[in-house]
């Protein structure tokens, strides 16, 4: 499959013309055609629905878009790095938390710096929830995100550190406070009917706990959905209730001194916490880089 063909076929699907695709690349409307006939030879589909009127993306089309865009994107970046003689030149980018960005991120940045200096990290942070969607659609070649319950086909996991999930509770005396004391002292378990429980709104986190709640029979009273383990900490700092976090982002929080485990019989499990990227985008000189590079690095830490 030509580079030339593929950049045809963008230009279609741009704007939604074969005149004015050949017009833009000097091209008979035949040529475009021709060519377009044959991509859709290529992958066994109709890429475009046309008419005497209009032209639009079947779905094998949408596909097809985000195959070529990463592709010629990676025949670009690979005759920059020809063109500096074996020197990988480019960007990658990358999505995690901010909890992540300090806590695991900072050696493997450090690392990847030092051997790979004229390659550029676009960092993008947010809910570390959304990182397997962002990789999944093509926002981003890498997200710092916690491993799913079901990982899908197209992704690959690296696994850099693991932490225990916990409830936390205020460290101030409050009526919280008090609640979970009154709980673990009289019965040894705690009334979650009366305890007001802070959850996030999605991901593998909320996943786990519903599946904890459930096998115990518990009802839990749910104060508030938030996006993020970082928002919970906080929440949780100022009295507010009971949250579930990461012990690594609990401990890394600006709150982290404010608040405490909460005692329990059974123990939450733990979370796997890597670097998640498309199989297909690791082929890529510059995610390759830094996927070894974080495992090689996390390999030292430990």
């Amino acid at each position: 499959m030509e580079t030339r063909a593929l950049s045809l076929f963008l230009a279609v699907a741009d704007s939604l013309s074969f005149s004015r695709a050949g017009e833009n690349l000097h091209m008979s409307v035949s040529a475009v055609s021709r060519t377009i006939a044959r991509l859709e030879d290529e992958v066994g589909q109709p890429l475009f629905h046309r008419d005497r009127r209009n032209v639009a993306l079947t779905h094998a089309g949408v596909e097809f878009r985000d195959f070529a865009l990463r592709t010629l994107s990676d025949w670009q970046q690979l005759q920059r790095s020809l063109d500096s003689e074996g020197e990988l030149v480019g960007e990658v980018s990358l999505y995690c938390s901010v909890t992540a960005s300090h806590t695991l991120l900072a050696p493997i940045l450090a690392a990847f710096r030092a051997a790979y200096s004229s390659v550029e990290i676009m960092m993008h942070t947010g809910d570390q929830a959304d990182g397997v969607n962002r990789v999944l659609s093509g926002q981003d070649d890498l997200a710092v995100t916690i491993r799913p319950l079901q990982l899908p086909r197209r992704l690959d996991f690296l696994p850099l550190r693991e932490s225990p999930l916990q409830f936390c509770m205020p460290r101030m005396d409050c009526q919280v406070r008090d609640k979970v004391l009154a709980g673990a002292a009289d019965t040894g378990s705690l009334d979650w009917e009366s305890l007001p429980l802070i959850v996030p709104e999605r991901g593998t986190t909320k996943e786990l706990l519903d599946d904890w709640l459930r096998e115990r029979g518990i009802r839990p009273r749910i104060y508030a959905q938030v996006a993020g383990h970082e928002a919970i900490v906080a929440m949780v700092s100022l009295g507010l209730g009971v949250g579930i976090a990461p012990q690594l982002v609990i401990d890394a929080s600006g709150q982290g001194a404010q608040v405490e485990s909460v005692p329990l019989r059974h123990d939450l499990p733990s979370l796997s916490i890597g670097l998640a990227a498309l199989r297909q985008r690791l082929s890529s000189p510059l995610v390759r880089a830094l996927w070894d590079v974080a495992g090689q690095t996390c390999e030292v830490s430990i």
